[in-house]
């Protein structure tokens, strides 16, 4: 029976599964974009074992990313925030037993292959606590791995991080044997959530017979954030043109889109903080293009198949930016840039030299194209 290999055990080879009978466990806990960006090499696995039971550790935050995806089996959802808030509400035991529970539930399936695609410490404990007898990973050398290669008993050589994120990815995968060309996306989006969409525009007032822009304006990084008043601005000038407007966010973004739309002179609507992931993905699917700082929508909207116009300051797009060649990267080309760090020390020019009319013209750009 294959045994749970922790760290400091001694490296030893081990049998390749047949392809009909594996057990597959893949983690990547977080963010957002990080789990987008993860599915090709999910489509990819499934494609090479057909046959395989494929799960996937997943963090609550982007659990629905994945939930209902097709090439899955079984998703185990960490409740890693809430064990934290618990503990410091001094809910001790219920923090310990939530933790207790999903650890069961983990160790409760014996793995052939596990891939440890999130390279952190939180993600390595769990490689550590899960039964597997291949624990693949990218050994030492890798940016911010944080040691997760320790637990790890197949270490593969780290690759250049100055290659997007999906392509590194597969890349992992290709080290073990399981080459794809394909980079498939296949975002688990039904008709409900379709449907659902639809009537929210309806109820906000938009006008199916107009082109539709999105705007995600919000982040979590202050150095990537645009200011609110351009994104007014811009989305005044698209409205003066013809086009519908409609600004997307989580429920974090609902105060600061509401101050965008008090800015602004003309009439657009919001579905901030009234969507799922997989509806937000359905909303993506409907629009003409989507304008973003550098988050997690945007990489939602590049994996539907939408042309992305996204505003890019202190992170580098060749290695995070939305995939693909249908989309628009603004950026202001100083010497700073990308420091990739989230608060700033100087003036924060590299957003600060993107323009409205930049923005503007972009949009409209891949509007005709569509057209």
């Amino acid at each position: 029976m294959p045994s749970c290999v922790s760290c400091g055990s001694k490296k030893k080879k081990t049998p390749r599964p047949d392809p009909g009978s594996v057990n597959i466990l893949i983690v990547k806990t977080s963010a957002i974009g990080d789990v987008i960006h993860t599915l090709p090499a999910l489509n990819a696995l499934r494609r090479k074992y057909p046959d395989a039971r494929i799960d996937w550790l997943v963090e609550e935050a982007a659990a629905d990313l994945v939930i209902g995806h097709a090439a899955l089996d079984t998703v185990l959802v960490s409740r890693r925030k809430a064990w934290i808030r618990d503990l410091k509400h001094g809910r001790v035991v219920a923090a310990w037993r939530g933790f207790a529970d999903f650890v069961k539930r983990l160790r409760g399936t014996e793995y052939d292959l596990l891939i440890d695609f999130q390279g952190l410490l939180k993600s390595g404990i769990f490689v550590g606590l899960a039964r597997a007898t291949r624990k693949v990973g990218f050994g030492k050398g890798m940016e911010h791995a944080e040691g997760s290669y320790l637990f790890l008993n197949e270490p593969v050589p780290p690759v250049n991080m100055d290659q997007h994120a999906a392509i590194r990815e597969l890349l992992l995968l290709k080290a073990i044997g399981v080459d794809s060309e394909d980079v498939v996306f296949d975002l688990p989006v039904g008709e409900e959530q379709r449907e659902r969409v639809g009537r929210l525009l309806a109820e906000a007032g938009i006008d199916p017979a107009k082109p539709l822009v999105a705007i995600n304006p919000m982040t979590t990084w202050e150095t990537k954030h645009w200011r609110n008043e351009r994104f007014a601005r811009v989305a005044d000038l698209l409205l003066a043109k013809g086009v519908a407007v409609v600004f997307s966010g989580g429920p974090q973004d609902v105060l600061g889109i509401e101050g965008i739309l008090a800015a602004m002179t003309g009439k657009a609507a919001s579905l901030a903080g009234k969507t799922t992931l997989k509806e937000l993905a359905a909303l993506y699917e409907r629009v003409g293009v989507l304008v973003t700082t550098d988050t997690g929508p945007m990489h939602l909207a590049a994996a539907a198949g939408t042309p992305v116009v996204a505003l890019f300051g202190p992170t580098a797009p060749w290695r995070t930016g939305p995939f693909g060649s249908l989309h628009r990267i603004l950026r202001a080309d100083i010497a700073c840039s990308p420091c990739l760090k989230r608060h700033c020390e100087r003036t924060h020019e590299c957003m600060e030299q993107i323009t409205v009319d930049q923005v503007v013209r972009a949009a409209q750009a891949v509007l005709a194209s569509r057209s």
